[in-house]
């Protein structure tokens, strides 16, 4: 069932998500995970809600994702370019710039 929409993500997705599914779930579950985001609705933040579904996209076939989930491949590749474009000086190890990062789906120190 993949969508036309899927397929016009599919490369973008590919190359913005560098992170596991197992990746990705172990780190949504670290505290520094869970430090970083904007959590203004409720106590999971944005980006960490984000990461849980990421982690459910890479686990499903490409022939098995919708229109909605396209939607959210688009949400995910937009955010990262846009944060990647905001790399902040010096060591980035260990700083709230990476973690958000992270948490939707993308290393910046992994290649």
């Amino acid at each position: 069932m993949s969508t036309r929409a899927v397929d016009e993500i599919w490369q973008d997705w590919n190359d913005a998500v560098n992170m596991t599914a197992e990746e990705l779930e172990d780190w949504l579950e670290t505290p520094e995970s869970r430090s970083v985001g904007d959590k203004s609705d409720d106590e999971e933040s944005t980006g960490h809600r984000s990461g849980r579904r990421i982690v459910r996209l890479l686990r499903t076939k490409k022939n098995e994702l919708d229109e909605d989930d396209a939607a959210h491949m688009r949400k995910v590749v937009s955010y990262v370019h846009r944060h990647l474009a905001q790399r902040p000086d010096g060591d980035v190890s260990h700083t709230p710039w990476r973690y958000s990062l992270m948490n939707w789906g993308h290393d910046p120190l992994k290649d």
